[in-house]
C-alpha cells in the first residue's frame, strides 16, 4: 500500500508539472517587432475596424468621449460576467505602461504584461490573425488617447472557471491560427477576411460556441443565442440573409435594413464603426459575407 501511494504520489507529482509547463502562456518573442515603424494614422484606422470603443468606451459615450477607453461595460456569458478593462493610456488605471510587445502578447496569445491568461471574452482568438505592424500601430495610436483614471472593473466569475492557469488548456484545445475562409481568391476578398475575421471578430458574436465556449467553425456565422439571454444573433450566411451588395453596404454605413428597421443593441456600436470606414473596405466586407457558403 505504501509502494502504491509513493507510485500515485510520483505520478500526481509528475503530471502537475507537465500541465504548469503546457499550460503555461505565451509571447512573442521581441526580436520579431525589429524594424516595425508604428503608424498612428494607421493605428486610428485599426482602432476603428477592431470596434476597440464598442467594448472599451462607456456605454453611453458619444463622439469624442468614444475616445476615452474608460471600460466597464458589462459582458454576460454562461461562465459568469465580464467587463471590459480601462485601456486608456492612463500609466496605473489604463495601459499607458505597456509596451508595444506587450500589446502583441495580449492580442495574439491572450498573455498579460505579468504573465497570466486572458479569458476568452477578450477576443484574442480573432486578434491572433492581425499583423504585427498593424498592432504595433494601434499601440501607437492608443497611446494619443485621453488617459482616464477609472480603475478598470475585476471580472465576475466563479469557480472554477476562474483558473486562469486552466486557460492554457483552454487554448491548447482552442486556440488556432489561421483562417476560416481558406480560399480567399481576389485581393478585394483576401482584405474582406482580414477585416471580418482578424480585426472586426464578427464570428465571435455571430457563431455558436461549444460547451466550453469556443466558437464552432464548422457553423462560421450561423448565428447564435445572444449572451445578455434575450434573442439571437442572426445567421448572416446565405442561409438566412439575402440581402444585396448595395443593401449591405447601406446598413454598414446608416444602419438601416431594407426593410427600414434599424441596428440595435451592440450592432448599434458595429454600426457607428463600419460607418466610419473606408468605402473600398466596406465592399470587401460586403464580398467576403456574400462568399459565405450556407450554414444551419
Amino acid at each position: 500500500m505504501k509502494r502504491l501511494l509513493a507510485v500515485l504520489a510520483l505520478l500526481g507529482a509528475v503530471g502537475a508539472i507537465v500541465f504548469w509547463i503546457v499550460t503555461a502562456p505565451e509571447t512573442t518573442d521581441a526580436k520579431a517587432l525589429a524594424g516595425i515603424v508604428a503608424d498612428v494614422e494607421q493605428g486610428a484606422a485599426v482602432f476603428v475596424a477592431g470596434g476597440c470603443a464598442s467594448c472599451h468606451a462607456a456605454a453611453d459615450a458619444k463622439d469624442g468621449a468614444r475616445l476615452e477607453l474608460v471600460g466597464g461595460r458589462a459582458f454576460p456569458s454562461d461562465f459568469g460576467t465580464f467587463y471590459a478593462p480601462n485601456i486608456s493610456p492612463h500609466p496605473s488605471a489604463g495601459i499607458g505602461g505597456w509596451s508595444a510587445l506587450d500589446l502583441v502578447n495580449a492580442m495574439r496569445h491572450g498573455t498579460s504584461p505579468d504573465g497570466a491568461h486572458y479569458f476568452p471574452a477578450f477576443p484574442y482568438t480573432t486578434y491572433q490573425n492581425a499583423t504585427l505592424g498593424d498592432i504595433v500601430s494601434l499601440h501607437a495610436y492608443l497611446q494619443t488617447l485621453p488617459a482616464v483614471d477609472t480603475p478598470s472593473k475585476p471580472h465576475d466569475v466563479g469557480f472554477p472557471f476562474n483558473i486562469r492557469r486552466s486557460l492554457g488548456g483552454w487554448k491548447l484545445l482552442f486556440l488556432r491560427p489561421g483562417w476560416v475562409m481558406q480560399d480567399a481568391a481576389t485581393p478585394q476578398l483576401e482584405r474582406g477576411r482580414y477585416l471580418v475575421e482578424a480585426l472586426g471578430h464578427c464570428g465571435e458574436c455571430h457563431t455558436p460556441r461549444n460547451l466550453l465556449g469556443a466558437v464552432q467553425t464548422g457553423r462560421w456565422m450561423a448565428g447564435a443565442p445572444n449572451p445578455s439571454g434575450s434573442g439571437k444573433i442572426p445567421n448572416i450566411t446565405r442561409t438566412k440573409l439575402d440581402w444585396s451588395g448595395p443593401d449591405l453596404l447601406y446598413y454598414f454605413t446608416t444602419g438601416f435594413t431594407p426593410e427600414f428597421d434599424t441596428a440595435g443593441g451592440h450592432m448599434g456600436d458595429v454600426i457607428e464603426n463600419l460607418s466610419q470606414m473606408p468605402e473600398a473596405d466596406l465592399n470587401a466586407i460586403v464580398a467576403y459575407i456574400q462568399a459565405l457558403p450556407a450554414a444551419q
